[in-house]
């Protein structure tokens, strides 16, 4: 299946100063701020379908996470936490109080903990594909055992060794498989390629995987403690289906659930129109 761009929208590509780093952060359109959130094995360009359609009514914050893409290669700093204060150094950066904010696979736990450690911040959350921690909930999905990837990518300096001079076939194989076999835009699977080739690009990807323990003590240590007051829309696809909506539900004053069927797990590339009709809608109640 050919992939065509949709009407590209006007980017602005900055540098800001956050958290002891400097991200690169993809800007378009004005209004009610609204960040975006990738996962792995991404950048900002996995929200390439849709930063058209959001950017005429909204201001679109898309960065490269710490040590993805242009944004620095930290030696460390890969937990949620501190993940999600790279995200409130930016909105800082930009003088925007408060944002909603859509995240999906690794960027999900970092929008959460935004929403919980900062509240005031999130007016809105949309998150998507992606497990939190050791909440109940996820046990079904889970009964087999956690994704074979987790494990490779958890030992330190492994997966990085293993997978030196191979980095195209092995980001191949996440974007084949999570898109059900069709496959992303030619771009945008150069450009993925791309920012994961190299000893240190892989090490900051599999860092992500490696503070996987302490991002789970995170979180369960802030829902102990707060709720999840923001209107959050939680969206399944495959594999994870309905899992992260279970394991919000007892902690969200207002959550609303949605799979898309015949739907990989890289929703935005996957099927953007489709979840476009589902986020459009949802932030538009922000403003009513």
């Amino acid at each position: 299946m050919t992939r065509t761009p949709p009407q590209a929208a006007s980017i602005d590509l900055r540098r800001i100063e956050t958290n002891g780093i400097r991200a690169n952060v993809a800007i378009a359109g004005s209004g009610p701020a609204v960040v975006l959130l990738h996962g792995f094995p991404h950048t900002w360009r996995l929200w390439s379908e849709i930063i058209g359609p959001l950017s005429a009514h909204y201001r679109v914050i898309a960065p490269d996470l710490r040590g993805f893409g242009a944004s620095t290669r930290a030696p460390d700093g890969y937990d949620a936490a501190t993940l999600a204060a790279d995200i409130a150094g930016i909105l800082d950066a930009l003088g925007e109080p408060t944002a909603a904010v859509v995240a999906i696979d690794a960027g999900t736990p970092v929008a959460i903990l935004l929403a919980l450690l900062h509240p005031g911040r999130v007016r809105r959350m949309v998150v998507m594909e992606a497990l939190l921690g050791t909440l109940p909930g996820a046990e079904d999905f889970l009964a087999a055992g956690p994704p074979w990837w987790f494990g490779f990518h958890s030992v330190p300096g492994l997966a990085e060794t293993v997978l030196l001079g191979h980095e195209a076939r092995y980001i191949e194989w996440f974007l084949t498989t999570g898109t059900r076999g069709r496959g992303v835009r030619a771009d945008i699977h150069a450009a993925f390629i791309d920012a994961y080739t190299g000893a240190d690009a892989l090490r900051c990807a599999f860092s992500y995987y490696r503070a996987l323990p302490t991002s789970a003590q995170q979180i369960a240590h802030a829902v102990a403690v707060d709720r999840l007051t923001a209107p959050t829309l939680a969206i399944g696809a495959h594999p994870v289906g309905d899992a992260l909506e279970r394991q919000l539900r007892p902690i969200s004053d207002n959550l609303v659930g949605q799979v898309i069927p015949d739907c990989g797990h890289i929703i935005p590339l996957d099927r953007p129109h489709e979840l476009l009709d589902l986020v459009l809608p949802f932030l538009a109640a922000d403003t009513r």
